[in-house]
């Protein structure tokens, strides 16, 4: 079974709070939410301008009020580049604390990513090793946690297939698992759907972006990613695909979440969900 979910950044750019995105997801009767960390304090999140939530909050009273809402959390974001050195400086405790407070949520899964450019003065191996040293200090928390943690393709290593293949063989862990994007895979200059096949026995979570006409004509394959989708999920030239990948996971009977990445207007929330709900 698909499940299909939002994710609260897709109020960012609208300077919206986490409970206007929670409050959406109630008014469209969705059951489920993602959501990004901050790990520290951000002055604009704390003044109730910014969806995501700090690792320092209460999980135990967020927990309470997800419950109030009957929302129950698919994913957190904790999404801080893992490759190369900054993710061993500061992406491995981000994700470590981001696996300690999905616990604390029940919350099955975490996501992380790369960055948007390739690292000046690493070839590809060297990447790849200082990758699998970071992924190495995480795992065995989402072990004892029990939460998965996911890699999302975002960045000029995780759109790479064999990278990708490489680092999940390399471990061949049930706690390391692929976050499919149908937007980022595209304007990579990818077929959202194969991509998706190839990995498909990792797949474990996915984020469903649709990309304008005008951004897919000046972005893609120039850029490897993208933060939500600029038009409503269903209405955009990535549409098809979309299509196709859902499809696809109904063939190999693939059950998880599926999270909506669109600007968070009132209409485009509500015909990215129609539209998911169309073909879902």
């Amino acid at each position: 079974m698909i499940e299909l979910g939002l994710h609260t950044d897709n109020w960012r750019a609208l300077s919206g709070s986490f409970q206007t995105a929670c409050e959406a997801a109630v008014r469209h009767r969705l059951e489920h939410i993602e959501f990004a960390v901050i790990h520290g304090q951000y002055f604009i999140q704390a003044m109730g301008y910014d969806p995501s939530i700090s690792l320092q909050s209460n999980p135990r009273a967020l927990r309470n009020y997800l419950d109030s809402k009957r929302l129950r959390v698919s994913q957190i974001d904790g999404s801080f580049p893992m490759m190369g050195p900054d993710g061993s400086a500061f992406g491995v405790q981000y994700a470590q604390q981001t696996i300690r407070f999905a616990a604390e949520l029940d919350c099955p899964m975490v996501d992380t990513v790369d960055g948007a450019f390739e690292i000046p003065g690493l070839n590809r191996d060297e990447v790849f090793r200082i990758t699998c040293d970071n992924y190495r200090q995480i795992l065995p928390w989402a072990e004892d946690y029990g939460v998965i943690v996911n890699v999302e393709p975002h960045g000029p290593y995780t759109t790479d297939v064999e990278f990708m293949t490489r680092l999940f063989e390399y471990f061949d862990s049930e706690y390391l698992r692929l976050n499919m994007d149908t937007g980022n895979t595209f304007i990579a200059g990818l077929d959202p759907a194969e991509y998706m096949m190839q990995l498909r026995k990792y797949l474990s979570h996915a984020h469903i972006k649709d990309v304008s006409e005008s951004l897919a004509a000046a972005a893609r394959g120039e850029d490897t990613g993208i933060a939500v989708s600029e038009v409503a999920v269903g209405s955009g030239v990535n549409a098809k695909n979309i299509q196709r990948c859902i499809e696809l996971m109904k063939e190999t009977d693939w059950s998880g979440h599926v999270s909506i990445e669109c600007y968070g207007s009132e209409e485009n929330t509500r015909a990215s969900v129609e539209f998911m709900r169309s073909i879902l």
